[in-house]
């Protein structure tokens, strides 16, 4: 019997201890707007493992590029978004493949 409450105990022990752990951070999140021929803001800085979304506003096509080609959206029409998770620390600059004087640059710190 002492093993059965035991047993018990253990496992309700392990339904409980998630809730009293400390909540795992969510994403962090940023937002680039592209309109008018150009991200806004022009410089982001972020956090290692943040998510951020560029979203076109603008009424014409745009794409981003990271220079050195990190990452690339597919053309985005009005209202689309592209999403990357920046998981290392440094300095990504970015441009639009059908506007390359649109630029942008995000900065990763630890």
């Amino acid at each position: 019997m002492d093993t059965i409450l035991s047993r018990r105990g253990v496992c309700g022990l392990l339904l409980i201890l998630p809730m009293l752990a400390p909540a795992r951070a969510e994403e962090e999140a940023a937002h680039i707007m592209i309109d008018n021929f150009v991200f806004s803001p022009a410089e982001l800085k972020v956090k290692t493992g943040t998510k951020v979304t560029w979203k076109n506003e603008d009424d014409i096509p745009h794409t981003v590029m990271a220079k050195g080609g990190v990452f690339r959206s597919k053309p985005l029409d009005t209202g689309d978004e592209f999403s990357y998770v920046f998981a290392k620390a440094g300095k990504v600059d970015y441009f639009c493949t059908l506007h390359p004087h649109m630029v942008g640059s995000i900065i990763v710190a630890d």
